[in-house]
């Protein structure tokens, strides 16, 4: 039985069970966040400011199963954050004479964005691979139907005929819009280190202390005051050279960008990163939205290939994978707002701004990633019925090709008699429930003209270039 403060997902059907969904839970944080520490531990070694034996252990004691996250969570709140308690932690953790290692001259902050930078590019990962999933099942739905004709809709209305192909066609450009920019804002990501202030001091102090003296000042972040040149001195070439040593290091080491500069409040990373998801999110909104109106009982024109069953009506098979993306279509934009709201973070470290990041941001990824596995269930498993397709062509009687109609007569008969004629045919048609190809047989104006009424009427023979629009777009890797 789960504990109390377990979030086993039970409201959240479209992340739960997802890999998304582990890729995002308090232990995958959590090893995150040691990762940033262990990663920070061995940069320092590569830069010479700690002995590799340090790396080596913090590395080997940065293990989350080693750790209570329950625990870290409610000491968090004295501090504000969890980083606090688990540098504690896993400062304990490893032999004595490495302690002063762990954390060495960062910031809380450091560790909690790199983290979340570590987290979203494993969640990104999973992601990109189900969108091109959903693609390649798109690509194919896509090439089987790029002639099968349909209803075009408009205003929710008939319009004129279109293909299945072409829309299955337009779905997957969306969805690797969307990959598209999940993959490049996946390649961007930055780690975070600056300090307590985003200006890498405590690190320049280290370096200039020199390898003799590293992790000899009054504890973690700490420095000798001997030991630090001046502030003119401080700011040569060497120490900056030491500082992007550090910041190429740690980069290495986190498999993250290397940012040009810290950005504790500079936001932009984290905005990027929201848009990217909600854009999916949304993306993949528009083809489930579309299955669902198709899927209605009196449409059928598609199906989605597992039945979600009703609790009380043991008939229903309902669109639930549709339902569940529409659903995080619309949540995604809310939380990408609260996301983007924090570009406003003052100072050098915001009371507030920051920490309203962290659960929308999670929340975000776990909806994207679900909704990414839904889709692939639901593009893998749709079901096409032509035929239904095709028997929709006729409900109008043959109005749905009003508009060819329209052009070949009008160079014929004048536009505005062309338009006088196609209108009375168009109500007698719909009043006395006959198709509109008969009705303009008998009338002698028409008949006059001798044109083959069966062939511009028929629906299938007016979709434009769907066919090579559907190419086209399947060029597209």
């Amino acid at each position: 039985m789960a504990g109390a403060d377990a979030d086993t997902g039970l409201l959240s059907p479209g992340r739960a069970g997802s890999p998304a969904e582990a890729a995002t839970g308090d232990t995958a944080f959590l090893q995150a966040m040691l990762d940033a520490e262990a990663a920070l531990t061995r940069a320092q070694a590569a830069a010479g400011l700690a002995p590799g034996a340090a790396a080596e252990a913090v590395t080997a004691a940065a293990d989350a199963g080693r750790f209570d996250a329950r625990d870290l969570a409610l000491r968090a709140r004295s501090g504000g954050n969890p980083v606090i308690p688990l540098v504690a932690d896993l400062t304990a953790g490893v032999p004595a004479e490495y302690g002063e290692y762990v954390h060495r001259g960062a910031t809380s902050q450091d560790i909690m964005d790199t983290a979340m930078m570590l987290m979203a590019a494993r969640t990104l990962g999973l992601i990109e691979a189900d969108l091109d999933r959903a693609a390649e099942a798109l690509a194919g739905l896509a090439a089987r139907h790029r002639t099968t004709p349909m209803p075009g809709r408009t205003l929710t209305q008939h319009a004129v005929p279109t293909t299945f192909g072409l829309k299955a066609a337009g779905w997957r450009s969306l969805v690797l819009d969307a990959r598209d920019r999940v993959r490049a804002v996946r390649a961007a990501l930055p780690c975070q280190l600056g300090g307590a202030a985003g200006t890498l001091a405590a690190f320049t102090a280290f370096a200039a202390a020199g390898p003799a003296a590293a992790g000899q000042g009054e504890g973690r972040g700490a420095t000798d005051p001997a030991g630090v040149r001046s502030g003119a001195d401080a700011n040569d070439a060497a120490d900056a050279s030491a500082a992007d040593a550090l910041l190429d290091a740690y980069a290495r080491q986190t498999g993250l960008a290397r940012p040009v500069l810290p950005w504790h409040t500079l936001r932009t990373p984290v905005a990027d990163l929201a848009a990217a998801l909600a854009f999916a999110a949304a993306a993949l909104g528009k083809p489930a939205v579309d299955v669902a109106t198709l899927s209605r009982t009196e449409i059928g024109e598609l199906a989605e290939g597992s039945r979600g069953g009703s609790s009380a009506m043991p008939h229903k098979a309902n669109p639930v994978r549709a339902t569940l993306l529409i659903a995080a279509a619309q949540r995604a934009p809310l939380l990408a707002a609260a996301l983007c709201a924090a570009l406003t973070a003052p100072d050098e470290r915001p009371s507030g701004s920051w920490h309203a990041e962290w659960e929308p941001l999670r929340d975000l990824l776990r909806l994207t990633g679900g909704a990414a596995r839904d889709a692939v269930e639901l593009t893998e498993g749709l079901r096409v019925h032509p035929d239904r397709m095709r028997a929709h062509l006729d409900l109008t009687h043959g109005l749905i090709v009003s508009e060819r109609l329209s052009a070949e007569l009008a160079p014929r008969l004048g536009r505005a008699r062309a338009k006088q004629l196609l209108t009375e045919a168009a109500g007698r048609a719909e009043g006395e429930g006959r198709m509109l190809t008969d009705v303009l047989a008998g009338l002698p104006e028409i008949a006059s003209l001798g044109l083959d009424l069966a062939e511009l009427t028929d629906p299938a023979r007016y979709t434009g270039h769907a066919a090579d629009l559907t190419d086209r777009a399947l060029e597209r890797s």
